[in-house]
């Protein structure tokens, strides 16, 4: 018997194809002739969409909270060797997809960052730059420009691998689960929570997070 089951709240799903689009229009904007303050701008879109994940994997739906999905190394190499929960790793993020994700977010936090503390000695100072060492910003313009993005693009291809074989191999429709919320398992898992209050919470959490991002953005104006 299969149960259809909320896995993936709205605000996570709102914000996992946000970022996604958000990242590929960094990218393109950073190759493409005179459209570097987009850039710029959509660091400062990314920047908010993380704060708010960071809050949101504290307090959102029971699947989008960090604790569902942080597993320790033994886990991790159990479900490697096939003999997994089969339970909670077919509900919400397996122990490896768990570790994509970290691991994604971890290297989108630094790309953002390392851009807001660089400085091309051209056009563009980061609003941190200004209170950090020359050697710090030394450092994250070189880790911006040469290391950063590429370790992006080797994560984000992973994940999109990852994706194609769960869906062609072992048919599991990732993406359609990110897309309705729901899974349909064979086992019942309690639900996350999705309804008009945690949606509200999480709009506020948003807007917070947004406002902690134009504080960023506005440090030049400020100083």
């Amino acid at each position: 018997m299969q149960h259809t089951i909320r896995i993936w709240d709205l605000p996570t799903r709102l914000f996992h194809w946000s970022l996604a689009a958000a990242t590929i229009a960094m990218v393109v904007t950073a190759k493409v002739e005179g459209a570097m303050q987009w850039h710029f701008r959509l660091g400062y879109v990314v920047l908010a969409l993380l704060v708010f994940r960071l809050a949101w994997g504290l307090v959102g739906g029971r699947w989008s909270r960090f604790a569902s999905f942080l597993y320790s190394p033994a886990a991790l190499w159990r479900y490697l060797g096939g003999r997994s929960d089969a339970a909670r790793d077919h509900a919400g993020h397996s122990p490896l997809g768990a570790l994509s994700v970290f691991a994604l977010l971890l290297a989108l936090a630094l790309q953002v960052l390392s851009g807001l503390a660089s400085d091309d000695e051209i056009a563009f100072t980061g609003p941190l730059a200004r209170y950090l060492p020359g050697l710090w910003v030394g450092r994250a313009s070189w880790y911006h420009g040469d290391v950063g993005e590429y370790v992006v693009y080797v994560l984000v291809g992973l994940h999109l691998l990852a994706i194609a074989f769960y869906t062609l191999v072992r048919r599991r429709p990732l993406v359609r689960a990110m897309v309705t919320g729901d899974k349909r398992l064979a086992q019942p898992v309690p639900p996350s929570r999705d309804d008009v209050p945690s949606r509200l919470a999480a709009l506020a959490l948003l807007l917070a997070s947004a406002g902690l991002a134009w504080w960023v953005y506005r440090l030049d104006a400020i100083a």
